[in-house]
């Protein structure tokens, strides 16, 4: 891997040009259906998800969307869900579960979107909801965290049988900016912040938070898109057959217990 500094990873991680979920969608699937609105409020531009084909089998693609030119980033409230927007993500995993596909997540997000109105349309309990739910389904769950991926509101996509990180991704309870404004109440020591947080993806398989490193080309994914795509692609067809070999009945608890060990004395090994 190439030897760059935390605060470096941060920013290629930012990088307008970065390959969001549109065109991995584009790129890795095929005859894919976008379904839109959680059946309660409105629909949230800032989660793409539908039903698609990846290599023949059916699955349920998901993921955060940040949006490529300003007019898309305004749209998408900068990759920032609202409280629909996880509604919208749990109606289609639990659509996914019902008709037994795999469900495949790519997380790319600042956090989730903080304000007034999110709140007072439950924005809290939509997440929490969202990590109760995806705990127990009992289809097998791949989240890539291809871009930046803070608090909450990457979590809330996340809680994943396999958890594959990109190179240059990063992968923390916030940003660093608001790490920084929190701990020192100076937002400009961010670069110093990403050195203490943890939060590049070797940081994060030493820890065993997360499973794998997908490498990037040098410079980052948007140098190469079409050997970044191919990378992807190898590893969620790894990380499926292998998945598939386990007992419906038994994925679940198995993840379950996986969650639960971070942070604790060890490790849990699959058994």
């Amino acid at each position: 891997m190439s030897n760059l500094t935390p605060a470096q990873r941060v920013t290629i991680a930012r990088h307008e040009g970065r390959p969001g979920v549109a065109d991995y969608i584009e790129h890795l699937f095929t005859d894919f259906f976008e379904q839109k609105g959680d059946r309660q409020c409105r629909e949230d531009p800032s989660i793409l998800g539908g039903i698609a084909l990846f290599h023949g089998k059916p699955v349920t693609v998901i993921g955060t969307r940040k949006g490529k030119n300003l007019q898309e980033n305004l749209r998408c409230n900068f990759g920032m869900p609202g409280p629909e927007g996880y509604r919208k993500a749990l109606r289609l995993m639990k659509q996914a579960e019902k008709f037994e596909r795999p469900i495949i997540t790519f997380i790319d997000t600042p956090g989730a979107y903080p304000g007034l109105e999110a709140e007072a349309r439950g924005q809290g309990e939509a997440i929490a909801r969202n990590l109760f739910e995806m705990s127990q389904l009992s289809v097998p769950i791949v989240a890539v965290i291809t871009g930046e991926g803070n608090s909450g509101g990457a979590l809330a996509l996340g809680v994943a049988d396999t958890v594959l990180m990109l190179e240059n991704a990063v992968y923390s309870i916030l940003s660093p900016e608001g790490f920084a404004s929190i701990l020192w109440k100076d937002s400009s020591r961010s670069g110093e912040a990403c050195d203490l947080m943890k939060l590049t993806a070797e940081d994060l398989l030493e820890q065993k938070v997360i499973d794998a490193i997908i490498p990037e080309p040098e410079g980052g994914a948007h140098m190469d898109v079409e050997a970044q795509m191919a990378a992807v692609d190898q590893a969620l067809t790894a990380a499926l057959n292998s998945l598939q070999k386990i007992s419906d009945i038994s994925i679940a608890g198995q993840r379950y217990k996986k969650f639960r060990a971070m942070g604790g004395n060890g490790y849990y090994d699959g058994n």
